[in-house]
């Protein structure tokens, strides 16, 4: 046995309360009819008073106290098989971890911010199947559709700009990954975030787009970085403040730092052409609150049911004993009117 809400226990303290009170109301009733007249008198003058009955009715008010509050801390007790389906959202989290991800013109960087954002909108999506793929020179899928998001943190640890096999910037093979976990059905119930700085270099994600706006996938995409945008630091482990210091940014074939700058265009397009909504990220306070909302309003979708031997709900007991305790506190007289009984004879 236990209690459903057990914080609710403590009203259980009224009911000596309640005893209290109606003690101290009845002391103070009788001692104000006995100052107008005796206790011996009393059936004279068309009153009787009842004192197992004065008891009873004190106790019983006590004890409706009580059920209700044991009803309200919902004990349970014997087991019952429940069907419980989970509703939600496919989500697929598309974090990008190109070289240019390390650059710091969003302290601590784009990609640390970028891993943040992850974490903070799946734990905002309780109850939502939620996936997660790496995008580099390719698509590597990290995480299939889960409703466990503490999947997702344990792998975002690994997750470092220039950690795949194959380096570069392109967004359409990971897209294209994406849409590959989706389930054949459900083509309302499907959402893509695309976590990146904007940066593509000659990748089919045109291609890409066309087949999420086939498949009814709604993207919502944040840009991270900034317009001025910053050199990349050779090394990614590397701060801003150590690799100025060392000169150790990467440059081009000429010797010129490589200044990496926030790419809008394209993630503005594919969220626009699916419906979705684009948020710049240029400072860690950004809350991504408004693309979580969005997502709790879609329509959802039954992709998983399972039965379950749970504790059954035992409130009725102490709501029933409650309401037959109050009744019969209500309908107990312990002074009632009766026919005054004969004058003494003289």
């Amino acid at each position: 046995m236990n209690f459903g809400e057990p914080q609710a226990l403590w009203l259980a303290l009224l009911a000596p309360t309640a005893l209290l009170l109606a003690a101290v109301f009845w002391r103070s009733y009788l001692r104000d009819l006995n100052a107008w007249a005796k206790a011996g008198v009393w059936e004279r003058l068309g009153l009787r008073f009842q004192r197992r009955q004065l008891r009873a009715s004190v106790a019983l008010l006590a004890l409706a106290v009580l059920g209700v509050a044991l009803a309200l801390a919902r004990p349970r007790w014997g087991t019952t098989e429940e069907t419980v389906e989970r509703h939600g959202v496919d989500i697929v989290f598309v974090l990008d971890s190109s070289m240019s991800m390390a650059a710091p013109d969003v302290a601590p960087s784009r990609i640390g911010i970028a891993k943040s954002l992850v974490r903070r909108l799946a734990a905002s999506l309780p109850g939502h199947r939620v996936a997660l793929v790496q995008a580099e020179g390719e698509g590597l899928v990290l995480a299939p559709l889960t409703v466990d998001t503490a999947v997702l943190d344990l792998l975002l640890d690994t997750v470092a700009p220039g950690s795949l096999p194959r380096p570069g910037t392109q967004i359409g093979p990971a897209l294209g990954e994406a849409l590959k976990l989706y389930p054949p059905d459900g083509e309302k119930h499907r959402v893509l975030i695309l976590i990146s700085d904007g940066e593509d270099h000659d990748s089919p994600w045109e291609q890409s787009l066309a087949k999420l706006k086939k498949a009814g996938v709604v993207v919502h995409t944040l840009g991270v970085g900034t317009l001025r945008g910053s050199p990349i630091p050779v090394d990614p482990q590397t701060n801003a403040r150590t690799a100025q210091s060392q000169n150790r940014f990467k440059t081009d074939q000429e010797g010129r730092v490589v200044v990496s700058k926030l790419n809008e265009a394209v993630l503005e397009r594919l969220a626009q052409d699916t419906g979705g909504i684009y948020l710049p990220v240029s400072s860690p306070g950004v809350d991504p609150g408004k693309i979580a909302n969005a997502i709790s309003l879609m329509k959802r979708r039954s992709f998983e049911s399972e039965a379950l031997d749970v504790l059954a709900e035992r409130f009725q007991w102490p709501l029933v004993m409650a309401a037959l305790a109050l009744v019969l506190h209500l309908t107990s007289r312990p002074l009632r009117s009766v026919r005054p009984g004969p004058e003494p004879t003289r």
